[in-house]
């Protein structure tokens, strides 16, 4: 099962990274890898999990 969660808004690089960090975290509680990320132009992160 694949669940994909988006990030919104974040310009900073380090304030996107530790927001990816904590998600992803969060979702390994659920038993959900991170297998796949993308940065858009308008500084949000799209994840994709893997169950």
């Amino acid at each position: 099962m694949y669940k994909t969660v988006v990030i919104e808004y974040l310009p900073k690089a380090d304030d996107m990274a530790k927001r990816i960090e904590e998600k992803a975290n969060e979702m390994l509680q659920d038993g959900y890898e991170l297998v796949a990320m993308s940065v858009t132009g308008t500084a949000k992160a799209i994840l994709v999990f893997k169950k």
